[in-house]
C-alpha cells in the first residue's frame, strides 16, 4: 500500500461504555456505526465497504441495512481491526470500494446477544493444549511470561509499574471505566488470578463498541473533520503460543506485522510521537516495545518503571488507559485504533501535545496474530 493515500474520516465509539444491559451486541455494533457515519458526516447509503470480526458481516450489514460491494470477515482475534484497516485501505486503492465502515461490539459483560466461541475439540488448541487444562487467557500466559520475566531481568515491581501508568492516563479520561490512582503495592497485594498475574494486570471485562470511516486521501478533504493518514500497515499470524513458547520473548506475528509498518511508512523509531500496544495483561507493552523494535526486551522494565510513557514521559503509551483501566470488551483492537486517531486528531482527553505520528500495535487469537497501523496527521 502506497503511504497517505487512504484516510479515517469518520471514527466514534458507542454512546457508552462499560455495562450496557439493555443494548444486545447487535445492537451495540449498531450504535458504534451510527455514530462514526454522523462523525463523517456521511448517510448509511453512502457505504460500499464493509468489515466485522466475531459477528458475520452479512449479520450486520442486513441489521444496519447496507450493500456493500466489498466486505471483510477477518476474525483473528483482538488485533481483527488493524487488519480490517489494512484490507480496506488495499481496497479503496484497489478501486473495490469508495467508503469503507468497520464495525467492532461485544457485550462481554452483559453478555447479550453475544456470539459463543469455543475450542473445538478436533482443532490443534483442542488436542494439544485443552487436554493439559489450559483454558484462555490467564491459564495460557503464565509460564511463558514468568519465563521471559526471568530471561530478561524484568521485576515483578516493573510489572505492576504497567498498571499504575495506564492508570495515570485513564485518570484524564472521563469515559475510562477505572480512573482512581493505584500504586505498585495495590498492584502486588490485589488478588491473585494466575501467577504472576494479580487482578490489577489483567484487563477489564465490558460492553461497547467502536467503528472507523476510511475513503480515499482525495476524498477526504471534502469531510467535515480532520483526515487522519494511514502511513503504514503490516500483519502476521502463526500458531498459537508456539513461538512464544520456543522463545521466551513473544510471537513471530509480532515481529513481522511492526516491521511492516514501518518500513511502509518510511519511519525510524524517534519519528513517533505517540503509541498504542495491545494490553490485554500487563505484560503485553513490555513485549511490544521489543517486538517493535524501540528496544531490547531487557530494558522494557526499567523503561515504563523509569516514567517514559507516562503522562509528561518522552513515548508516551496507551494514553486512554488501555485495556487494563480504559474498557475492554474481549477484543480491545478497536479501541487502540480510536485512541490513536484521536490523538492524531488533536482531541483526546488525554491529548499529547504537537503528536504528528501515532503507532497503533494490536495482538490477537492468543499470540496467534498481529497488526500494526500506523497513522499521521500530515498528508
Amino acid at each position: 500500500m502506497r503511504r497517505n493515500q487512504v484516510a479515517v474520516v469518520g471514527a466514534a465509539e458507542t454512546t457508552e461504555l462499560g455495562v450496557i444491559p439493555n443494548m444486545s451486541q447487535l445492537q451495540l455494533h449498531a450504535d458504534a456505526a451510527l455514530n462514526a457515519i454522523a462523525d463523517a458526516g456521511l448517510k448509511l447509503s453512502d457505504i460500499d465497504g464493509f468489515a466485522t470480526a466475531v459477528e458475520t458481516p452479512q449479520q450486520v450489514a442486513h441489521y444496519l441495512g447496507i450493500t456493500p460491494t466489498w466486505v471483510d470477515g477477518t476474525s483473528v482475534g483482538g488485533c481483527s481491526f488493524m487488519l480490517h484497516v489494512r484490507h480496506a485501505a488495499a481496497a479503496i486503492e484497489a478501486g473495490l470500494c469508495k467508503t469503507v465502515l468497520i464495525t467492532h461490539a461485544e457485550s462481554g459483560k452483559s453478555m447479550i446477544g453475544k456470539q459463543p466461541r469455543f475450542t473445538a475439540p478436533d482443532s490443534l488448541n483442542g488436542q494439544f493444549e485443552a487436554p493439559y487444562g489450559v483454558y484462555g487467557p490467564p491459564s495460557m500466559f503464565p509460564i511463558p511470561v514468568l519465563r521471559f520475566m526471568k530471561t530478561h531481568g524484568i521485576t515483578h515491581e516493573q510489572l505492576a509499574m504497567v498498571a499504575v501508568v495506564q492508570r495515570e492516563w485513564a485518570a484524564k479520561n472521563p469515559r475510562a471505566t477505572m480512573k482512581d490512582p493505584i500504586t505498585v503495592a495495590d498492584v502486588l497485594n490485589s488478588r491473585m488470578i494466575a501467577y504472576p498475574f494479580r487482578l490489577l494486570q489483567c484487563c477489564l471485562v465490558t460492553d461497547g463498541g467502536g467503528a472507523l470511516i476510511l475513503t480515499s486521501a482525495d476524498r477526504a478533504r471534502d469531510f467535515p473533520k480532520k483526515p487522519v493518514y494511514i502511513l503504514g500497515t503490516g500483519e502476521s499470524v502463526e500458531t498459537p503460543m508456539v513461538s512464544q513458547m520456543k522463545t521466551f520473548d513473544s510471537s513471530r506475528a509480532f515481529k513481522v506485522a511492526g516491521p511492516l509498518a514501518f518500513k511502509e511508512a518510511g519511519i525510524a523509531h524517534k519519528d513517533v510521537d505517540h503509541l498504542m500496544i495491545y494490553d490485554a495483561f500487563a505484560h503485553l507493552p513490555l513485549y511490544g516495545l521489543g517486538d517493535l523494535g524501540f528496544m531490547p526486551y531487557e530494558e522494557t522494565g526499567r523503561f515504563i518503571a523509569d516514567g517514559n510513557t507516562r503522562p509528561g514521559g518522552k513515548l508516551p503509551l496507551n494514553t486512554n488507559g488501555g485495556g487494563l483501566s480504559y474498557m475492554h470488551s474481549g477484543m480491545y483492537g478497536m479501541y487502540a485504533l480510536q485512541e490513536s486517531v484521536r490523538q492524531m486528531r488533536g482531541i483526546a482527553p488525554a491529548q499529547v501535545p504537537n503528536a504528528k505520528i501515532s503507532v497503533c500495535h494490536g495482538v490477537g487469537g492468543m499470540f496467534a496474530a498481529s497488526g500494526t497501523i500506523i497513522f499521521t496527521n500530515e498528508k
